[in-house]
């Protein structure tokens, strides 16, 4: 077990508690999902003026303010770790550019296929115990596995 958690597993904890009381949170004062692909697809409309474009849809107009401030507080908690917790030291993946961006496009289109991110379906969706989000979650780390496992071998 040490071997798996050498820094303890109270850093994790208290990350995942934050984690549990932010989606929380949103949903008791939404009703919403605070999925990040979602997020990500509702930004988008403050940039498209085509009233029949699938980012002006009104699910994602009603919900883009405070969809956007999610992503802002996530970006700031990045920041605040890098600041306070990392000593101001940029933690750098030794994954290749061509790794990261063939990785990133596998997510993508993971995403789209599944309607919806591993943070929509893997946290918010089993903790509602939604089948859907039960199987996409098996079926992110299943293929996720199986990716890394031949991208290790190929690029």
């Amino acid at each position: 077990m040490e071997s798996l958690f050498p820094l303890g597993i109270g850093q994790y904890l208290i990350g995942g508690l934050l984690v549990g009381l932010g989606i929380s949170f949103v949903y008791i004062m939404t009703g919403l999902v605070s999925g990040v692909s979602t997020t990500f697809t509702s930004t988008w409309s403050f940039l498209s003026r085509d009233t029949t474009s699938f980012f002006r849809r009104e699910k994602f107009l009603n919900s883009r303010t405070w969809r956007l401030s999610l992503v802002v507080g996530l970006m700031l908690g990045g920041l605040m770790y890098l600041i306070f917790i990392n000593g101001g030291e940029a933690t750098i993946s030794s994954l290749s550019m061509t790794r990261l961006f063939f990785g990133g496009i596998l997510v993508g289109i993971g995403t789209r296929m599944a309607a919806g991110c591993p943070s929509g379906h893997g946290i918010c969706g089993n903790a509602m115990l939604e089948k859907s989000s039960i199987i996409s979650t098996i079926t992110f780390l299943s293929v996720g596995i199986v990716v890394a496992l031949l991208t290790q071998s190929i690029l």
